[in-house]
């Protein structure tokens, strides 16, 4: 599999400044060329209050897997749902909260797999640049209350939503976004029985599962130290979860609140047939203590909605069940035909995010929101 090209994002600055105050204590004896970026250097808050402040929260490299068969997970266990041509992985958020990023391999072929708790926005990028493959890294920095992640080979620092480089010798390249989703570990399980879940491999499995968030949903607003409460847009709650997807280089959000009611959501964006589906059965991960425990938020997930070509209207059926117009199909919230004439298709997964609605905002100021 060929690496997808990377393309150049935003305008990049070269002007000779580098960081001044904390910001330049944090980052002392780090490699990265701060006087070209694509940012303001005070764009950058300070996530964390012991130095060094770099991989403080530690990446996984090198990840182990374990069949389906031998994972205990509880069944609303919200996990990021990777499939890439036969393999199937579920990443619990469990996990995820702790290390935030994962470098992984796929049938061979390198993938980054990302989490920020802050924003919910669960993500996996192509990390091969310009024929070579980049470790990342959590910088212990952040930037409107997202994860920026580092390389360790140019040291460059990058945007988590929306993969792009920010600072360093990659200023202004994007990553590569592979379509992943969030979902509970019961759908995973039933519609991927032959999967593979992430294995703890250096801590034990019971230090996973705690959520250090507590309460973190039932806020009215993201932590201010590290959001701009300025540039909140009030058209929704600050943390209520979205569905983003960009199309052609159209964003557009569909509020899980909206979605929900639906069901089945079928739309056109920038001339291409979708669909949002919505299904009960999913943990809120960063409300209760444990993640297995908090309310059921649901999953939301987004695909091309064409099947040989021909554009299906999609209508939910109760439990977690959708029909399609045409066959009278039934399929499941990931997408898969399990009765009917279609049984056994798949629809194609339309590259999407489940992040909280001011990360969404914030990051798409120019994107359109669903209405009925």
């Amino acid at each position: 599999m060929a690496a997808p090209p990377v393309v150049p994002t935003r305008e990049v600055i070269v002007d000779g400044e580098g960081p001044t105050g904390d910001l330049a204590r944090v980052t002392s004896g780090w490699g990265t060329d701060f006087s070209t970026r694509t940012i303001h250097l005070d764009e950058l808050r300070i996530g964390i209050a012991t130095i060094p402040i770099r991989d403080r929260i530690p990446p996984m490299d090198n990840p182990e897997f374990a069949p389906v068969s031998d994972a205990g997970w509880a069944d609303r266990e919200p996990g990021l749902l990777l499939v890439m041509g036969d393999e199937a992985r579920f990443y619990p958020l469990a996990m995820l909260i702790v290390h935030e990023i994962v470098n992984d391999e796929v049938n061979g072929h390198p993938v980054l797999v990302t989490y920020c708790p802050l924003c919910n926005s669960a993500l996996v990028f192509d990390p091969v640049v310009d024929g070579r493959r980049l470790r990342f890294g959590t910088s212990g920095l952040l930037r409107k209350s997202d994860l920026v992640m580092w390389d360790d080979a140019t040291e460059s620092l990058w945007q988590q939503i929306g993969g792009e480089g920010l600072v360093g010798a990659h200023a202004g390249r994007r990553l590569e976004v592979i379509p992943s989703a969030i979902v509970s570990w019961r759908d995973f399980r039933a519609g991927y029985p032959d999967g593979r879940v992430l294995a703890p491999s250096s801590r034990p499995a019971s230090s996973y599962g705690r959520n250090p968030y507590v309460q973190y949903t039932s806020r009215a607003t993201p932590i201010p130290g590290f959001f701009d409460v300025s540039e909140l847009d009030d058209r929704y709650p600050a943390l209520e979860r979205t569905l983003g997807l960009t199309v052609n280089g159209r964003a557009r959000a569909y509020p899980f609140s909206v979605v929900r009611v639906a069901g089945a959501v079928n739309d056109t964006v920038a001339g291409v047939p979708v669909v949002v589906l919505w299904s009960p059965g999913t943990a809120d991960a960063l409300d209760s203590s444990s993640t297995a425990a908090g309310a059921d938020v649901g999953a939301a997930l987004a695909f091309d909605r064409r099947v040989n070509g021909e554009p299906l209207e999609f209508s939910a059926a109760g439990e977690g069940r959708f029909t399609d117009d045409l066959t009278g199909s039934t399929w499941n919230v990931l997408g898969q035909a399990v009765e009917g004439e279609l049984s056994g298709t798949r629809l194609d997964p339309v590259p999407h995010t489940n992040e909280f609605w001011f990360a969404w905002a914030v990051f798409h100021p120019d994107g359109e929101v669903f209405v009925p």
